[in-house]
């Protein structure tokens, strides 16, 4: 039989393990290199869950710090390792262009030539396309937008002001570089979870991983929509700590509500901070009764949770955009499966799957994808057991 995974980063990679394992014969084909996009993140960028997370089948972190947070480079080295440890067998430099089922198997155009495949699995990451909010349309021409995938540090940024549009981590800690760089940054804020770094001294993904939340599933979310919700406030940075609306206004950070439109340079935002911050305090509410629920069930300490004070502020509704050195778009990405001939998504752009198996073309199949089984399901620490899932079922199928 042939099968073609499409995409090197952490998904791809475990899939590649797991067929091999199943003695399914295969190959992976990556655009550009093993872990680009891990490659792609700014210059300082460090993961946001602990060290003991880079584990993908077969090769658990064995490392001196656990508790810790790997540099970028770190991840794309433990990535490297990994496709060489497990002999994957990865063709770098091959973009597949166009997926469509014919007759009999399906046709893959790539930048080398059109190939067959009778099973394939898209590991193409969690998210594809950088979200770009319609009022950013508006910013005048001498005013550059950058989005977060084009910024490395705070030199590159022209000078000036910057206003970075959208709250949740990335745009929460360019945020905060940017501010202790010098430079004069707002932060447009929209609705996002947050949590602290730690708790007793033990990281807060140590902490939840004694409990259901990483393993709830999508139908668990109170709307589809909920799965576009920002990941928890926080950062592995110099050495990981607490990050988040709080922290932010105490280092000096304006905070704004959501812009709302451009005439001109005029920039208008909403008076929605305040939304956007009990938004916030409520899922860590969430948190500390399931953390104190389920922990006490289990006869384990629960740690300190602490309950926010009030938040105060002054509004801010509209800035002069006269002075400023860029707009940094950090508003979110969605899924992009534009490339493939056959209605395979739903209205958000997820693909409609079972157990990672399209419900639209058999034989495809998708792993990486955020909540594709459960919360963890893109996470360096879950995808893997989406991956041993999805080859099981190709090895099933396709004796």
């Amino acid at each position: 039989m042939s099968v073609v995974v499409i995409g090197a980063g952490s998904a791809g990679l475990a899939v590649s393990r797991e067929l091999t394992a199943l003695g399914v014969h295969h190959v992976v084909l990556e655009r550009a290199t093993v872990a680009q996009a891990w490659r792609d993140r700014w210059d300082s960028f460090t993961l946001v869950t602990p060290n003991w997370t880079l584990d993908l089948p077969g090769s658990p972190y064995l490392g001196p710090d656990p508790e810790g947070h790997a540099h970028r480079d770190e991840i794309v080295a433990y990535l490297d390792e990994y496709a060489a440890a497990w002999q994957i067998p990865v063709r770098e430099g091959v973009h597949v262009e166009r997926l469509r089922r014919g007759q009999e198997h399906f046709e893959l155009a790539t930048s080398e030539g059109d190939r067959e495949a009778e099973a394939v699995v898209v590991c193409t990451g969690a998210y594809q396309r950088s979200h770009l909010p319609p009022a950013l349309a508006a910013v005048p021409q001498s005013v550059p937008v950058m989005n977060t995938t084009d910024y490395r540090e705070p030199g590159q940024v022209p000078p000036g002001k910057v206003l970075v549009i959208g709250s949740g981590q990335t745009g929460c800690q360019l945020t905060e570089e940017l501010h202790l760089a010098g430079r004069d940054v707002f932060l447009s804020c929209g609705r996002a979870p947050w949590a602290p770094r730690r708790l007793d001294g033990t990281d807060i993904v140590t902490w939840l991983i004694k409990t259901t939340y990483f393993d709830q599933p999508l139908s668990a979310l109170p709307s589809p929509a909920a799965r576009l919700i920002a990941n928890l406030q926080t950062t592995g940075a110099r050495g990981g700590h607490d990050l988040n609306y709080r922290t932010l206004q105490a280092l000096g950070v304006p905070l704004l509500g959501h812009l709302s439109g451009i005439d001109g340079y005029r920039a208008d935002f909403a008076d929605d901070l305040s939304e956007s911050v009990a938004f916030g305090d409520a899922r860590w509410a969430d948190t500390r009764r399931l953390l104190t629920e389920q922990l006490s069930d289990q006869g384990v300490g629960v740690p300190q949770l602490p309950v926010p004070a009030p938040f105060r502020y002054e509004p801010v509704r509209e800035l002069d955009l006269h002075g400023f050195g860029a707009v940094i778009n950090a508003a979110g990405f969605r899924a992009d499966y534009r490339w493939i001939d056959a209605p395979v998504t739903d209205e958000l752009g997820f693909p409609r799957t079972i157990d990672g198996a399209s419900t639209v073309l058999p034989g495809l199949y998708f792993c990486g994808v955020h909540f594709l089984r459960t919360r963890r399901s893109s996470l360096l620490f879950g995808v893997g057991d989406d991956a041993a899932v999805v080859a099981r079922q190709i090895a099933a199928g396709h004796p």
